[in-house]
């Protein structure tokens, strides 16, 4: 039995010289196996390997394989890679699966199993993340089986390009109910603003709380940046003579630099929290007390979304979209939110064309000025 090297003719038109080589065999069942390798030189190496363990009879097809095995390389070559943000969602949604389905074959992953997690999953119940929250349990939101879903077709999906699995499991995502798009108004802005003052966190940094607290919102609300790049902004990209932040790549999801111009009623929020700190806004505890901060700025403002428990910082960002999109153009306002796709700005232009009139120019939230800091 031999192995031998090729070269996708697509890939070879597309790539050129860069194409990456591949090595195909038959294995002993008779089934037609593949596997993209990379340089030739590491193609013909693995081709010798084949062979020798088709002509010994030691050869093991990787769908015999243990789900531990495949879990350890999945986590070294997928899960490292990852931000740290996507990764904890992967590796939530392997708990689970592991804990419900305890999985000993890789190759062994059908649809059964999949809709076996499914049918556990959806009646339990999240009793531990809602004791945190003093809230009473319930079952496990169909939207968070969904989630758990996408990250499991995406581990399997790699199994079985890698040749662990034999087919794809069919996943069907269960049906959400429809849900209205929540953002803050300019009202419960104006309300979340001027209750700032009775922050606590984060602690003494040259200024108040309050103080940390306007500047966190008002640049949310004025700039649409996602939570994370505002809080991985360092004051060394910042410019406020010129009125410009750098939102380096490695903080956004767009995944490159980009230079993005403030308004003037950002600019003076940020100077009322100039600091020696290395970031503009420093949080040293963890991600999750800052939602719970910001929980307790909406109790102390009366404010509650139509139809949600709560705001989340996300709902600042659509807020600045539904405020502006009828008046900024679509390149703009993708350049301003940092999308990486336009399709992503488009659902946000549409939604705020369901929600809310054309405004006549970008919005300010009717809240009073810092004052100006001393020169």
């Amino acid at each position: 039995m031999r192995a031998w090297l090729f070269q996708d003719h697509r890939q070879k038109q597309k790539l050129g010289d860069d194409c990456p080589w591949s090595v195909g065999w038959v294995d002993p069942d008779g089934k037609r196996k593949s596997k993209s390798i990379g340089s030739r030189s590491r193609a013909e190496k693995f081709q010798r390997k084949t062979e020798g363990q088709l002509a010994a009879g030691t050869y093991q097809s990787l769908s015999r394989a243990s789900w531990e095995q495949f879990q350890k390389e999945y986590e070294s070559k997928v899960l490292a890679a990852m931000e740290p943000g996507t990764r904890e969602a992967m590796e939530y949604a392997i708990h689970h699966f592991e804990r419900i389905i305890g999985p000993k074959r890789i190759g062994a992953m059908n649809s059964k199993t999949v809709a076996q997690y499914v049918a556990v999953r959806r009646t339990e119940s999240n009793l531990a993340k809602r004791k945190r929250e003093n809230r009473p349990g319930k079952p496990v939101s169909t939207a968070t089986v969904n989630k758990e879903l996408r990250c499991l077709r995406a581990m399997l999906r790699k199994a079985h390009r890698w040749g662990y699995l034999p087919a794809l499991p069919e996943f069907d995502f269960l049906k959400e109910p429809g849900k209205h798009p929540t953002y803050v108004t300019p009202e419960h802005f104006a309300l979340l603003y001027q209750a700032c003052d009775v922050a606590k966190l984060p602690e003494a940094q040259g200024y108040t709380a309050g103080e940390w607290w306007r500047g966190l919102l008002m640049a949310a609300y004025m700039t649409g940046w996602r939570i994370g790049s505002l809080l991985a902004l360092r004051w060394e990209d910042i410019d406020l003579k010129k009125g410009t932040a750098l939102s380096r790549a490695a903080d956004n999801k767009g995944r490159r630099d980009q230079f993005i111009p403030l308004h003037p009623v950002v600019i003076e929020h940020l100077q009322t929290v100039k600091s020696f700190a290395a970031h503009v806004f420093p949080w040293d505890r963890d991600r999750r007390r800052l939602y719970v901060e910001f929980w307790k700025l909406q109790v102390a403002a009366k404010v509650q979304p139509v139809g949600k428990g709560r705001y989340g910082f996300h709902d600042l960002r659509r807020g600045f979209a539904t405020m502006n999109a009828d008046k900024l153009t679509p390149d703009a306002l993708q350049a301003l939110m940092q999308h990486k796709d336009y399709q992503t700005t488009q659902r946000y232009i549409s939604m705020a064309r369901q929600l809310n009139p054309a405004i006549a120019s970008l919005y300010v939230p009717p809240v009073t000025k810092p004052p100006k800091v001393a020169q």
